[in-house]
């Protein structure tokens, strides 16, 4: 197919996705060369950046996905009348602790928190924000925690390379902690095609 129905396929891909879509299953979709599909991918981000359209390209765990922009997020809310959910201090911490030092077990979160962390991890799995990725070698067998895929979505993030260091983390402002513990209340349901913009850009 010629470039122009190539970007507009790879367009349509993008908005039926439940999710970002990596580069080589769009490849393989369009059965086009992986280079050729992400100079398309890069066309389109910048006509989208330029036209100040009310969506982004974004390139997060691992893919690509149409997000509405984070400053539209107040107006995404009042469509999906979606009321925020907080998460605690404790899990932010916890978060953290599984972020940078994955992969880890339950005791390990527990010894650099100094409290029983079962209730926390629990929830971080409930919201997919936290996965099993095995289990220890070690007496008992003890489950080992990561981050998850929708961790990665969720903090616009491409890799954990892209997590800021201990030193920006630890720096953080109070408001931008606020930030951070501001969840949707959608985050465990299926995504729209263009996904929330207050979940975007990080």
């Amino acid at each position: 197919m010629d470039t122009a129905e190539l970007k507009a396929v790879i367009e349509a891909l993008l908005f039926a996705a439940p999710g970002p879509v990596r580069l080589e299953q769009l490849a393989l979709a369009v059965e086009a060369e992986p280079d050729r599909v992400k100079r398309q991918l890069d066309e389109l981000e910048k006509e989208y950046r330029h036209m100040q359209r009310g969506f982004v390209l974004a390139e997060l765990a691992d893919g690509y996905q149409l997000r509405t922009r984070p400053e539209h997020a107040e107006w995404v809310r009042r469509l999906h009348s979606s009321r925020p959910v907080r998460i605690s201090r404790a899990a932010l911490e916890t978060l953290a602790i599984v972020a940078y030092r994955q992969p880890v077990t339950r005791a390990d979160i527990e010894y650099l928190r100094g409290v029983d962390s079962g209730g926390v991890v629990k929830s971080l799995l409930d919201k997919r924000l936290v996965r099993i990725v095995g289990k220890m070698d070690a007496p008992g067998r003890p489950l080992l925690y990561g981050t998850s895929r929708e961790f990665l979505e969720f903090f616009g993030l491409r890799t954990l390379k892209d997590l800021p260091t201990l030193k920006e983390f630890t720096e953080l402002t109070r408001e931008s902690e606020s930030l951070l513990l501001d969840f949707e209340a959608g985050i465990e349901e299926e995504p729209s095609p263009v996904a929330p913009g207050e979940n975007g850009e990080g």
